[in-house]
């Protein structure tokens, strides 16, 4: 399973929906500080996010994948990656050859991405790219991200809407040059993909 959240597990509604997705077996979870490239585990948001975690009943590590082994995420039931940078965090996927570990992790077990994760694992990164293009600080010359899945979501929504100039305009301007539908998530927000199938969940 994969989940799109626009800034993790915040919400009453996202956590009790992830709850029926979680049995006794479902024990350990890996909170992954990668894309932030600057502060990583110290990143502020970890701690908040390893309580989350934690008040679903998991055990939780924290790693970095440019330093810990890939192959180390498959022994987790519940792997999520924090926000940062969308660039950096593809190029590190890519560079230390995890792209079929996180496709087996979303396919069988529960891979979580927010905020940059959330732009890496769907199709492209052409979106946060229009937005943003000084993040690129990893040189990438192709916006193509990992698909694992079509869904494109917009994360932050409510809240970049005076951030950025023309924030939905340029979101509207990609749907209608691309054919392409975004889902705009609020924090708070997150959707949940299993197959074919998407349920979007908002925070109540």
């Amino acid at each position: 399973m994969l989940i799109l959240c626009s800034d993790g597990l915040t919400s009453d509604s996202v956590k009790n929906e992830l709850k029926k997705h979680l049995s006794s077996d479902n024990t350990c979870a890996a909170l992954v500080v990668t894309a932030d490239n600057i502060y990583k585990e110290k990143n502020y948001h970890v701690s908040r996010c390893v309580q989350d975690l934690i008040e679903l009943g998991l055990n939780v590590d924290v790693i970095d994948i440019d330093v810990t082994p890939c192959e180390e995420l498959l022994k987790y039931h519940v792997v999520e990656f924090i926000g940062g940078n969308p660039f950096y965090l593809l190029g590190s996927i890519r560079k230390y050859k995890g792209e079929e570990i996180l496709k087996t992790l979303c396919n069988n077990h529960i891979l979580i991405g927010w905020s940059a994760a959330a732009f890496v694992f769907g199709p492209t990164l052409e979106l946060v790219n229009r937005y943003s293009p000084e993040l690129n600080t990893a040189g990438l010359t192709s916006m193509e991200a990992l698909s694992f899945t079509d869904v494109e979501v917009l994360p932050h929504y409510s809240r970049f809407l005076n951030r950025f100039d023309r924030f939905e305009e340029r979101c509207k301007e990609y749907e209608e040059e691309n054919n392409k539908q975004v889902i705009r998530l609020d924090d708070g927000d997150a959707v949940f993909i299993i197959g074919d199938e998407k349920k979007i969940i908002r925070m109540s």
